[in-house]
């Protein structure tokens, strides 16, 4: 046994002579953009959970304008030479559509809105009548930013910007998505509210987008506007022009509430 112990102390030594390691340091993520949120921080405020839509149903935070069967959420706009004044739609209600009635007003909704989505479906007439300007003529008229051209431009020339999704006298569509007249095409029409500081200045500009038939036809096109509440009416052309299954959501804010929770 005596012949081991001198090793023994020599491995002893040899371990206790060994420098510690320092642990590094942990580094911190990175910021996301806007600089309040790390990567892959587990405080930040989920996304609002909604239902989305379906062929029959819109989402479920999407506020029903008009579902098919009256137009309660709406108000008649009476003509200058219409000695009746009272502001319920004479607009023809059937078969799950509102459909124009020539000379009659248009329809304004009751309801504003901030920056939000604005989805609708609408039909020009199956049986052709006229050209250009005279074909299936409507519009979403946006209060304080403009309009959305309604019109029949399937094989049907007429000024760029006043055609089907044109955003009328600024803009012409990106492309032509229009389909055949009588059938049922679609609008999402994105209206982002310009950003104001304390004293009414433009941070950033309003912007408009608008998706036809699945298509963005108008991206984040920056309009010179500076309203933050909104309604919209649609416009009696005196074309019998079909509308269905309108409704308008909250456009929401990504990290929703943290301001608030940080007070």
């Amino acid at each position: 046994m005596k012949r081991f112990l001198p090793i023994l102390a020599i491995t002893f030594s040899a371990h206790a002579a060994e420098p510690a390691k320092n642990a590094e340091p942990k580094k911190e993520k990175p910021f996301t953009p806007g600089g309040i949120y790390r990567q892959g921080d587990m405080q930040r405020p989920r996304p609002t959970v909604i239902t989305p839509p379906s062929e029959n149903t819109p989402p479920s935070d999407a506020i029903v304008l008009f579902d098919g069967k009256d137009l309660s959420r709406f108000k008649r706009q009476p003509r200058k030479d219409d000695a009746d004044t009272s502001d319920v739609p004479k607009w023809k209600v059937e078969n799950g559509y509102a459909e124009i009635v020539g000379k009659s007003g248009s329809i304004d909704t009751r309801d504003k809105f901030g920056s939000c989505q604005i989805h609708l479906e609408w039909a020009t007439p199956a049986k052709v009548e006229g050209k250009g300007q005279g074909r299936g003529n409507s519009g979403v008229l946006i209060h304080g930013w403009g309009e959305v051209q309604v019109l029949d431009s399937y094989e049907n020339d007429t000024y760029p910007d006043g055609q089907a999704a044109a955003i009328y006298h600024k803009y012409p569509p990106l492309v032509n998505a229009s389909r055949q007249p009588g059938e049922w095409q679609s609008y999402d029409i994105i209206c982002e509210c310009a950003k104001l500081d304390d004293k009414g200045h433009v941070l950033q500009p309003a912007r408009l987008t608008v998706i036809h038939n699945g298509v963005i036809v108008q991206h984040a096109v920056e309009m010179d506007t500076k309203v933050q509440e909104f309604g919209f009416a649609l416009q009696d052309h005196h074309n019998p022009t079909r509308y269905r299954n309108i409704w308008v959501r909250p456009l929401h804010q990504r990290d929703e509430g943290a301001k608030e929770a940080a007070k």
